[in-house]
């Protein structure tokens, strides 16, 4: 598990990862901080580790990036962390359309192909 601060290639954390999922790594993005956490076992562990670096709980959406898809279709917006009744998002799903772009904005900005 490591945080994100500064563009990196998305393919060296890909064949680097520590996490050996099949398709994809799935990545906590602080949306105030503008910087994510990638290579977790689970979200929530990945959470935990913003958490501990200073992340505030309601700034944290996790999704799911596949590196070897096409740009179109990398990222997903689904996590158990993203349930969260008290700002409107009673799903895995992230609903917010701006909160949306501000993840993806944030992703493209620092895991560069």
């Amino acid at each position: 598990m490591q945080i994100i601060a500064n563009p990196t290639s998305l393919i060296q954390l890909w064949d680097s990862r520590e996490i050996d999922f099949t398709e994809m790594m799935k990545i906590v993005v602080d949306i105030q901080q503008q910087i994510l956490a990638i290579d977790g076992d689970m979200h929530a562990d990945l959470e935990k580790l913003l958490l501990e670096n200073g992340a505030q709980q309601q700034d944290l959406w996790g999704a799911n990036v596949y590196p070897l898809k096409d740009k179109c279709d990398q990222l997903e917006f689904t996590s158990f962390i993203n349930i969260k009744p008290s700002q409107g998002n009673r799903s895995m799903v992230v609903q917010d359309s701006g909160v949306k772009e501000l993840i993806s904005l944030i992703v493209d900005k620092l895991l560069v192909l």
